[in-house]
């Protein structure tokens, strides 16, 4: 197994196992992202790429849209379909999506992006997404600014455990369970704004737009394209 499938092996294993923490500490969706959805229209396909529980639905259960969300992780679309029966949730890779090409208004993946672990998964991140994309279709992504928060301090000492060939700003974060003990480390790519933007151009995506929003050592990266 090389580096990368042994990445995304890890990285669905360790959603599966924190699956119950994971939502117990976000049973909500954040408000501060609900911009996201704002232009989202009555009668649009929405694909929620890496939907986790499936908690950014709420800004959407009101209107009349078709939502789909996928995710690796069977325990998280599990919880995602408890709370949610009346929505479509699906478990599906998003490096190989289940869906015919030209078919989505808008694609919007939340923390999800920096977990992929090469400039050749991440490509193919983003082929897949504008594939299911509709012509002039809109991409929304957001990522970690791990270079702007209290989180660089794992950049000082990466760990290469895990493939022995981490790269100089691929590094493993702890999640901690309620008693303080580490359960896992989860890979994470701390991205630079010119990376995410050249990786858009490299999928002939359009409009392509990056920005950082947050507070202080809480702030998130932001790439908006078209197809």
């Amino acid at each position: 197994m090389n580096s990368e499938r042994k990445i995304l092996k890890k990285t669905k294993k360790d959603y599966n196992l924190i699956a119950d923490h994971f939502s117990s500490t976000r049973k909500y969706p954040w408000k501060n992202l609900e911009f996201l959805f704002k232009d989202i229209p009555e009668g649009g396909k929405v694909l929620d790429l890496g939907c986790g529980n499936g908690r950014f639905y709420e800004f959407l259960k009101e209107k009349n849209i078709e939502y789909v969300g996928i995710d690796k992780a069977e325990k998280l679309i599990e919880k995602a379909r408890k709370k949610y029966p009346e929505a479509d949730f699906r478990m599906a890779d998003a490096l190989d999506l289940p869906f015919e090409n030209n078919y989505f208004d808008f694609v919007i993946s939340i923390a999800v992006f920096h977990h992929m672990p090469s400039e050749k998964i991440r490509l193919k991140f983003l082929n897949e997404a504008r594939r299911v994309l509709k012509s002039g279709g809109k991409l929304k992504l957001s990522v970690w600014d791990l270079l702007s928060t209290d989180k660089r301090i794992y950049l000082r000492n990466p760990k290469e455990k895990l493939t022995g060939k981490i790269g100089i700003r691929d590094i493993l974060l702890p999640w901690k369970n309620d008693k303080g003990e580490v359960a896992t480390e989860r890979y994470y790519h701390a991205f630079k704004k010119k990376e995410l933007e050249k990786l858009a151009e490299k999928a002939e995506l359009k409009n392509i737009e990056v920005f950082e929003k947050g507070e202080k050592h809480k702030s998130t990266l932001f790439l908006f394209a078209k197809k």
